[in-house]
Order: structure tokens, then C-alpha cells, then sequence
């Protein structure tokens, strides 16, 4: 699977972002590989990929990608970012 971290820049936030959705895959025993990615090449990065992470503002401007689009609140939240991902692939 993989897991797309989405920010404005792609540098910074997405890299806590990342950092943070790696953690939570590792806790939950999902398979997956999270990749970075700025709003401006979501789009194109989002064709390989299973799942999108990133902020409601981002969201709505990423559009319909036809993958789930997880909005985290909080990037530094891990505990957020788990129960998300968990709610996403449950089992």
C-alpha cells in the first residue's frame, strides 16, 4: 500500500506528517509506504497511490482523486493519525 502525505510545500510539515504515518503504519502492522508530496504535484502523485493524508484545507483543493483522502487536523497528533489510518483499514 501506499500512503501520500500532502502539505502546501511538500517540505516541513509533510515530513512531519510522514514521519508520523510511518510510526502509526508500524503500530498497526499495515504494509505500506508513505511518500511526501506538495500540493502541487498531489494530483499526479496520487495515481499511485492508495490513500492521501493531509490538512482540510488541502483536501478541498486537491479535489476528488477517487482514493480516500484522510484530513489530519493535527500533524504532530500521532495518536490522530493512527486512529484515522486504523479507521481507514480496519482489521
Amino acid at each position: 500500500m501506499k500512503i501520500l502525505a500532502v502539505c502546501g510545500m511538500g517540505i516541513g510539515t509533510s515530513i512531519l506528517l510522514k514521519s508520523n504515518a510511518e510510526r502509526a503504519v508500524r503500530e498497526l502492522g499495515l504494509d505500506a509506504d508513505v511518500e511526501v508530496a506538495d500540493i502541487g504535484t498531489a494530483r499526479g502523485a496520487a495515481a499511485t497511490a492508495d490513500i492521501v493524508l493531509t490538512s482540510g484545507e488541502l483536501a478541498d483543493e486537491i479535489g476528488d482523486l477517487g482514493i480516500p483522502i484522510l484530513v489530519i487536523d493535527n500533524f504532530i497528533d500521532a495518536d490522530e493519525i493512527r486512529a484515522k489510518l486504523s479507521a481507514a483499514f480496519p482489521g
